[in-house]
């Protein structure tokens, strides 16, 4: 899933190709194609990050357990560019490993915008490298938690495997839905917890009885939802 920062008015921007990278156990090295679909020349530069999760949200920090090249790139207007992306360990790990990696769209060398402040667009593409634990999944507990904010649904993943949430909603005991969203809500990696604020109808008391509906790793599946209001 690609993720976007503000960014000024452009003729084209990059078009990235996967959008989801996956390293098969004991695959060292896989890639991704940038196309730049515009008449003139497009520069970013490629970083990885090692993919956490803490306190309920992601944590991004410098990795070395996959390296991108090149680090720079400059794509040709209507061309394309190959990023090779290679572990740095041989072996498959014991655990699936995660990370992003960050393709930030640059202007042109020593372009910069009207007020100094350079304005670009960032991808955030997820990296994966799965474990030779064949029978890896992930195992969901679901939460609603209260906090001064509002309401908040939260995913505990005790598997040894990621979960891709999608299309989520809640069903109380009645039948009635709320939808939480239509399209990707995010990624609960494997032993870790990730929680979104959520917005419900003004004046809504989440009942003890409640469902999660949703598609994980796109596939539908549904559970009952804890409401917490002491979290």
């Amino acid at each position: 899933m690609l993720g976007l920062l503000p960014a000024a008015a452009r003729a084209a921007t990059l078009q990235i190709s996967p959008v989801t990278i996956e390293f098969a156990p004991g695959e060292s090295a896989t890639g991704l194609t940038l196309r730049n679909p515009g008449d003139t020349p497009l520069y970013g530069q490629v970083r990885v990050f090692q993919w956490d999760q803490a306190n309920g949200d992601d944590v991004l920090t410098p990795a070395s357990g996959v390296i991108a090249s090149p680090p720079l790139i400059e794509v040709a207007p209507h061309g394309d560019q190959l990023v090779r992306l290679v572990r740095t360990a041989s072996a498959p790990p014991a655990a699936e490993e995660t990370y992003r990696l960050l393709i930030d769209e640059l202007p042109p060398p020593g372009a910069a915008s009207a007020d100094g402040v350079t304005i670009r667009l960032r991808y955030s593409v997820p990296v994966f490298v799965e474990s030779a634990n064949a029978a890896a999944r992930p195992v969901l507990a679901w939460r609603l938690v209260h906090a001064p904010t509002g309401w908040a649904l939260r995913a505990d993943n005790a598997g040894a495997r990621r979960a891709q949430i999608a299309a989520v909603r809640l069903v109380d005991a009645s039948g009635h839905a709320y939808e939480i969203t239509k399209g990707l809500l995010g990624y609960a990696l494997a032993g870790k917890s990730r929680q979104w604020r959520i917005d419900l109808p003004p004046g809504t008391t989440p009942q003890a009885r409640m469902s999660v509906h949703a598609t994980v790793n796109t596939l539908p599946m549904q559970a009952p939802v804890t409401v917490d209001e002491g979290s």
